[in-house]
């Protein structure tokens, strides 16, 4: 397990770090954890996926990064198109949720959650 400063794979702002502990404490566990990666599809040819996890879920090639209150899982196909990637939140009523700033990515789509390399 790595610290976020030690991978600086991911930087995830405090709103997110925030809202994603919340997430992870209406859980019933605690042995859960924030599971981030990419997948094919989407308006640009990539999306985005965030889901909550538990450990029978995490394989030895995954990458696991230690934030203020949970942990992190990356796949290694991911990581290629998260390295360098801010992660933030927002709750304003229109355009609020999860806001993907990603340097790899070439376009975008207007949804926010999909890319293009």
């Amino acid at each position: 397990v790595l610290t976020a400063e030690e991978a600086g794979i991911l930087s995830i702002t405090p709103s997110a770090v925030t809202r994603i502990s919340e997430i992870k404490a209406s859980k019933d566990t605690e042995d859960i954890f924030f599971r981030m990666g990419v997948k094919a599809g989407g308006c640009s040819g990539f999306s985005y996926t965030m889901n909550m996890v538990g450990t029978e879920d995490i394989t030895g090639d995954d990458t696991v990064v230690q934030y203020d209150g949970f942990s992190c899982v990356i796949d290694p196909q991911s990581l290629l198109y998260l390295f360098g990637m801010t992660l933030d939140f927002s709750d304003e009523l229109i355009g609020g949720g999860f806001k993907f700033s990603n340097p790899n990515a070439k376009d975008t789509c207007g949804c926010g959650s999909s890319f293009g390399v």
